[in-house]
């Protein structure tokens, strides 16, 4: 997949930019908060219908301005002609337009997955500091980029898992026994479709990942990644049913694919509280190298783009160098850099006979640097 043309109109603090992109290596590079991150935001927001960063699609209209386009023309995709034209328009007060084509989609969903993406980003670090939350999230995010009947099961899985929750709340009488049934059965039956998926995902990321880490550290640790899960208890409505009497106590679900985690190590000990800042940031960046991997073997037999969000800050310079030599090589597609250290980027490169293109940004106005 490549993105050869860029189109913004009033995206957070981009008033207007029009960029034509290279094939292969573009760089962006500012200050910190000129707008960097926003352009690679845009990005993602064509591939994945929702912002990276802010849940609230009206909150990235740029201030005082009524409404905010973006919009993507593609090329090498695996659709059935030459070239893809994605665009969203949203006014403030309405809902987002998402177009294919110029086709309107009747759900967001059928869109997911047609563009994959993978984006490394400084926020990367609360998979290992935050809640099992953020870990699921990454698992979703990947997953249903190639595997669209997993969105199906999730929303089942959410809402089942919701109305048992409504009932199990319930404080004038007790719930219904035939209802908590009939949400525990499909609770099950989606939990344990999800599972059986995340858990084959996991197993092929694993070795990839390690090897990601270990080219990227030169061999100085070793990483592992365990997924957790209640399914892995027993049949899943048994484990959901077994402890009802702790859920009506306690008024929500305690058991199920929602508590799922994926545990990160660090030669052998839990990774949150062994790594360093730099081991952190590789673990991560492996991670996400690993998942870039993953799709490109997976999703809709196209190269996924990488987005690599100020990735070099807080590494030392021979992970640096690893990390410079891993993606300026042939596995990787188009690739988008920010960076406030325009020598980072002279290494990329220097190091790479690829086509590249520099772009400099300063609040929210995007210049193209001859090269």
């Amino acid at each position: 997949m490549v993105l050869e043309k860029l189109s913004i109109l009033n995206y957070k603090n981009i008033r207007e930019a029009t960029l034509l992109m290279s094939p292969k290596i573009n760089c962006l590079i500012g200050q910190n908060g000129v707008g960097k991150t926003n352009v690679l935001d845009a990005i993602y927001f064509l591939s994945f219908c929702r912002s990276a960063s802010n849940p609230v699609d009206s909150q990235v209209i740029c201030h005082e301005e009524p409404f905010c386009m973006i919009e993507g023309s593609y090329s090498e995709w695996s659709g059935d002609s030459e070239k893809l034209v994605v665009s969203c328009g949203m006014k403030r007060g309405t809902k987002k337009h998402f177009k294919r084509n110029k086709k309107e989609y009747k759900r967001l969903s059928e869109h997911i997955g047609l563009i994959p993406l993978v984006v490394v980003s400084p926020s990367d670090t609360l998979l290992i500091e935050g809640g099992s939350e953020e870990r699921r999230r990454l698992m979703d995010m990947v997953i249903s980029q190639y595997d669209r009947s997993y969105i199906d099961a999730l929303a089942r899985y959410n809402n089942a898992h919701q109305q048992r929750n409504i009932l199990l709340k319930q404080e004038e009488s007790a719930p219904d026994p035939m209802l908590l049934q009939i949400w525990e059965e499909q609770m099950a039956e989606a939990g344990e479709e999800i599972f059986h998926k995340r858990d084959t995902f996991v197993q092929e990321l694993v070795p990839v990942f390690q090897s990601y880490y270990e080219q990227i550290s030169l061999g100085r640790e070793q990483v592992g990644l365990v997924y957790t899960s209640h399914c892995q208890r027993g049949p899943l409505l048994e484990v959901i049913q077994r402890d009802r009497a702790k859920d009506l106590a306690v008024g929500y679900s305690l058991h199920g694919i929602h508590r799922d985690d994926l545990e990160f190590t660090l030669d052998g000990h839990l990774m949150k509280r062994e790594g360093s800042q730099g081991q952190n940031k590789t673990f991560v960046i492996a991670l996400k190298l690993a998942q870039f991997d993953f799709l490109k073997r997976t999703a809709s037999k196209t190269t996924p783009l990488l987005l690599l969000d100020d990735i070099f800050d807080k590494l030392d310079a021979e992970r640096v160098e690893q990390i410079v030599r891993l993606v300026s090589g042939d596995a990787f597609g188009q690739i988008f850099i920010t960076d406030t250290n325009r020598d980072h980027l002279d290494r990329i490169l220097q190091s790479s006979v690829l086509d590249y293109k520099i772009f400099f940004v300063d609040n929210g106005v995007i210049t193209e640097k001859d090269v």
